[in-house]
């Protein structure tokens, strides 16, 4: 079993920054792929980002230019920094991990973009 945590999320002003990262408690190397998903009230769970071990990126068309994933190996952790933030981006980001076998899903954080 996989455990992953999220941390970072918060309250930001429009415009502003925030930098998400998502702790995996085994080494991520060996995962296929890792992937930031993001869910806001009443809508359903979207792709925001993803890293495959290849290490292609692949972005939701409204955050490509102001969002970048990245990952730690040595720290296995997956990033996600979040620029020029918008009313629009926020959400509950949820990190997954893609195994041969399994995908795994971290509990969330939130993030509110309000002035």
């Amino acid at each position: 079993q996989v455990r992953l945590v999220e941390s970072g999320g918060g309250l930001v002003q429009p415009g502003g920054s925030l930098r998400l990262s998502c702790a995996a408690s085994r080494t991520i190397f060996s995962f296929n792929a890792l992937a930031w998903y993001r869910q806001a009230p009443g809508k359903q769970r979207d792709l925001v980002a993803e890293l495959t071990s290849g290490g292609s990126t692949k972005y939701a068309d409204s955050v490509k230019g102001r969002f970048t994933i990245s990952r730690d190996n040595a720290q296995n952790t997956v990033y996600l920094q979040m620029n020029s933030l918008k009313p629009e981006d926020t959400a509950v980001y949820y990190c997954n991990a893609v195994s041969t076998w399994m995908n795994y899903w971290g509990q969330g954080t939130q993030v509110t973009v309000s002035s």
